[in-house]
């Protein structure tokens, strides 16, 4: 019998270390360590066959199939991380981009239709005020207080408050929708999702100063030129996963006295594909749809005449 070798107890309290000689030359992609955006990130690099493995002690990692490193940082920062050229690509919400200041120094790719919010002011319910105008010179909270204070930096001035008459802007890093019931604030500006917590709280809206959602965006002045074809082929991959999740294949038969008019419900993003089959002047249509419209698509379908309708969904794509 062969002896049997029994490696030594690795020490637990051990944490492997990623130097700067393993990052040397990789592209240095930025991912939200925690938070909102965090799992739709990773299910996002899955769908790019982006393969890594993350100890759960470490915030870089470098992938298995490409010259990558993921770095995970706040989302808050990764604004000036990839601006200052320190990483070349990353994932933040356009929110976090202007909070940021970086919007001259990075370029949004593409928005990622996830994580999508509004960034609105809210007073409570019971409150006299129903107005930003109302609402100006008094004290309002957030944890965005650079959009804030532009945002009623130009009220103020309309309203012509100068000094001690103007919008007192403070900043309040969480729970921001508890200010006004603790007396801090008579109105907050926050991220707004479904507005339930905002509910909750006894607040409601008056205006909102941005839409956001989730985007992917890279250095306007890249310290590593030499990714940048990485960069684009990440970004196509990406976009495919994104135009996966929003269209659907739909393939049906048509008699060619009404292909016309069904071709009409579904032109396509350029234009179907037509092929005949067996059957007499019948069709054969395969094409791409909405999916948040394919219920209603396929109803129209069925009134022009189409028969064995099929949906097929999509893993992913490039369009």
């Amino acid at each position: 019998m062969s002896a049997m070798y029994d490696p030594p107890l690795r020490d637990a309290s051990l944490t492997p270390v990623i130097d700067a000689e393993a990052l040397e030359g990789r592209l240095l992609f930025a991912i939200p360590k925690k938070g909102r955006l965090y799992e739709k990130c990773i299910e996002l690099l899955s769908g790019a066959d982006i393969q890594f493995r993350r100890s759960h002690r470490l915030d870089v990692c470098v992938a298995l199939n490409h010259n990558i490193a993921l770095v995970f940082l706040p989302a808050a920062d990764i604004p000036s991380f990839v601006g200052k050229g320190d990483v070349d690509l990353g994932i933040t919400g356009h929110d976090v981009v202007l909070e940021a200041q970086m919007d001259g120094l990075v370029t949004e790719i593409a928005r990622l239709g996830f994580g999508k919010c509004s960034l609105q002011v809210q007073v409570p319910e019971a409150s006299p005020i129903k107005t930003v105008e109302d609402l100006a010179g008094k004290r309002v909270v957030s944890s965005f207080k650079h959009l804030t204070k532009v945002h009623f930096d130009n009220i103020d001035a309309r309203l012509h408050l100068e000094g001690d008459q103007k919008t007192n802007i403070g900043y309040v890093g969480g729970s921001v929708e508890a200010a006004c019931a603790l007396g801090l604030a008579d109105g907050i500006v926050d991220l707004v999702e479904s507005g339930e917590t905002m509910r909750a709280a006894g607040l409601h809206a008056i205006a909102t100063l941005l839409e956001t959602e989730a985007v992917l965006i890279k250095s306007t002045t890249p310290k590593r030129p030499h990714v940048a074809p990485l960069i684009d082929k990440i970004a196509s991959r990406i976009a495919g996963v994104i135009a996966a999740s929003k269209y659907v294949v739909c393939q049906y038969n048509i008699h060619r006295d009404n292909l016309t008019a069904a071709t009409a419900i579904t032109p396509g993003r350029r234009a179907p594909t037509i092929s005949p089959i067996e059957a007499d002047n019948w069709a054969a249509v395969s094409v791409m749809i909405e999916k948040k419209k394919s219920a209603l698509i396929m109803d129209d379908l069925v009134r022009a005449g189409a028969e064995d309708l099929l949906i097929f969904n999509l893993n992913n794509c490039r369009v």
